[in-house]
């Protein structure tokens, strides 16, 4: 094994239902060295969570079946599961919809268009390097 090389064995659920927008984040997350499980509604991503017991969950908050917000809560009510840090990647902006989003525990609220990959890529390590 060639111990100079620097990849991450970290894995991240990203939790996002527009299917565009999860395969793009999920190659430049892969391609930075994540393993990357895809969830595109919110009942798929507490069974990804809880089957994966990812390092981080990145998690849009309008989906189908279950919103963000209440994935959040469940993951967060769920002992198993609470220590597991999420950060909010949403289409919403709004600074009531991240005072919601933090107030049930996630660690992060990204603006999807308010940032890069590479400032993603920043903020995760960011991220995972406190836990």
């Amino acid at each position: 094994m060639d111990d100079t090389a620097t990849t991450t064995t970290a894995t991240i659920v990203l939790a996002d239902d527009e299917q565009f927008i999860a395969i793009a984040y999920k190659d430049g997350l892969e391609r930075a060295g994540y393993t990357v499980i895809v969830a595109q509604d919110g009942d798929e991503t507490l069974k990804r969570v809880s089957e994966a017991l990812p390092d981080l969950v990145l998690l849009d908050l309008i989906m189908p079946k279950m919103n963000g917000f209440e994935v959040l809560k469940s993951l967060k009510a769920d002992e198993a599961l609470a220590a597991i840090p999420v950060m909010v990647l949403s289409n919403l902006g709004q600074p009531t919809d991240e005072a919601e989003a933090r107030s049930y525990g996630a660690v992060d609220f990204i603006v999807k268009s308010d940032i890069s990959l590479k400032d993603l890529l920043i903020r995760i390590e960011q991220v995972l390097a406190a836990v």
